[in-house]
């Protein structure tokens, strides 16, 4: 259980310090150009999932939250178990990704809106403002900051419903929970025929090793 912990700790320790330096050193829609135009720090939050998709209303933010809570409990329990296993080494790590990002994720939503003032377009969120934070638990908004339009262009005009409209890849805004929950989900997408075990002809369970 010592390397899932390891890995857990130290994508949340990335994943929080960096949210919050850029809430409270940024204000929303300020971005910093790290490479020229195609990797930039914009500060913007949502209150959905990862990349910016959301539920509407507060009904749908709550929601939301609490799946993520019960997803996150079983990701643990999944995790404790495979760990006690002789599973593929790739399953325990691919897992561990998968719930740190979740976990960074849901903290955001429990508990910004309680330590944080509003972030706004013109000044930097505050940490444990005396008037209380913006939002109750489970209303919190996610941070991201990683935007990488590294294409830009326009469509053609006669493209169907996006004709003559800007086109930008890679459009969506994340954060490093998102990341590793992708690569955590793209690992076992990828990898799903090494990573899990399979029966032998004598009935055992075989693992395949990644080259």
């Amino acid at each position: 259980m010592k390397k899932p912990l390891i890995i857990i700790l130290v994508i949340l320790l990335i994943d929080q310090s960096l949210k919050i330096w850029i809430k409270t050193h940024m204000f929303i829609g300020q971005e910093i150009r790290v490479m020229g135009d195609w990797f930039i720090l914009h500060f913007t939050e949502n209150n959905g999932m990862a990349f910016g998709i959301e539920l509407a209303g507060e009904s749908g933010k709550l929601i939301l939250s609490i799946f993520r809570f019960i997803a996150i409990v079983l990701i643990a329990f999944y995790l404790a178990r495979i760990s006690r296993e002789k599973v593929h080494p790739g399953l325990v790590i691919s897992i561990s990704l998968i719930f740190a990002g979740a976990l960074g994720n849901l903290i955001d939503s429990a508990f910004y809106g309680l330590i944080f003032s509003e972030s706004a377009y013109y000044h930097p969120a505050q940490l444990f403002p005396e008037g209380g934070g913006y939002s109750t638990f489970l209303h919190g908004k996610v941070v991201d900051m990683f935007y990488f339009p590294i294409i830009k262009g326009h469509y053609p005009a006669w493209f169907p419903i996006w004709g003559s409209e800007e086109f930008i890849f890679f459009r969506p805004v994340f954060n490093v929970a998102d990341s590793a929950i992708t690569i955590g989900v793209f690992t076992l997408i990828l990898f799903q025929r090494r990573l899990f075990p399979r029966k032998s002809d004598h009935g055992t369970n075989e693992i395949v090793s990644l080259p």
